[in-house]
């Protein structure tokens, strides 16, 4: 009887055990040394590319020369990437704002959802460049110019994917809600909102590629005296000819670009989906 008890406090202690916890810093390793793996392939594909032969030195600059540029003017790219940044935070809040009051009044309104919603997926195939003519005609060379592409850009995905999210929820609860009393703003804010969650953010990191490629766009056709700014030192290594520090703030593009995506909206996604039940969190941590 001994021997059956202690093999049933075996197995209940299997079934109940819970996963040691990982440190903070096996967390951070585990999440980090994938992207550095990548990186590394990619410096020396970049590399191999140089010793190919295939262009001059001078012309494609191996990842030495750009990272020693990058380093010695480090300040300055620092300078130019945080008027960049101010100008993509504030077009793409903008651009959130009225692409989610556009999706909410459009998800309301069979006429509207008719009306609209194809007008706004053909905004979104629409190249961002092709609007700075009439940008530049409307606003002249300034910041509303930028500002008005940033958001043209950027606001029918956030739209979009709001009305995704919406369309994608499940039946089923909305007819629970109802059986439990929710009507009207009660059934939405508490059912529609939390079930279209995944999807409008979705919609958010597809707005904010959106707004961050307009607006290098747009830095390299519209110049403002005396602010620097990403897509003018793209512009003026160029023409200078500089393409070591063209190149360096490619790079530095490139990295805003993959910090935001994992410190902002894979924070943000990770989240929603543990919230969701869709990670163990045991296993995640």
């Amino acid at each position: 009887m001994a021997t059956v008890q202690a093999e049933l406090a075996g197995l209940d202690a299997l079934e109940l055990a819970v996963p040691r916890r990982r440190s903070r810093r096996s967390r951070i390793w585990a999440a980090t040394w994938p992207k550095l793996g990548a990186v590394t392939i990619a410096l020396l594909l970049w590399q191999l590319v140089v010793w190919s032969g295939w262009k001059e030195e001078f012309v494609l600059p191996g990842p030495v020369t750009v990272f020693k540029e990058l380093f010695e003017n480090l300040g300055d790219y620092i300078s130019a990437a945080a008027v960049t940044l101010q100008r993509a935070v504030i077009g793409f809040f903008v651009a959130v704002a009225i692409g989610t009051v556009i999706g909410a009044v459009v998800v309301r309104s069979r006429i509207l959802r008719s009306a609209v919603g194809s007008m706004v997926t053909g905004l979104m195939t629409m190249p961002s460049i092709a609007w700075f003519p009439a940008a530049i005609v409307l606003f002249g060379f300034g910041e509303i110019a930028i500002l008005f592409v940033i958001v043209i850009g950027a606001a029918p995905s956030v739209a979009n994917g709001f009305i995704a999210g919406v369309d994608n929820t499940p039946p089923i609860l909305m007819r629970a809600a109802r059986m439990l009393g929710a009507r009207g703003w009660t059934n939405f804010r508490h059912v529609v909102l939390p079930a279209a969650l995944p999807t409008y953010v979705g919609g958010l990191k597809q707005g904010w590629a959106f707004a961050w490629r307009s607006l290098l766009a747009g830095e390299l056709l519209v110049q403002i005296a005396g602010k620097a700014s990403l897509g003018r030192d793209l512009d003026t290594g160029r023409q200078l000819p500089d393409f070591p520090a063209m190149y360096a703030t490619m790079v530095v593009i490139f990295v805003i670009g993959v910090l935001v995506d994992s410190l902002v909206f894979g924070k943000m996604e990770r989240t929603i989906r543990r919230r969701y039940g869709l990670i163990d969190a045991a296993a995640a941590d």
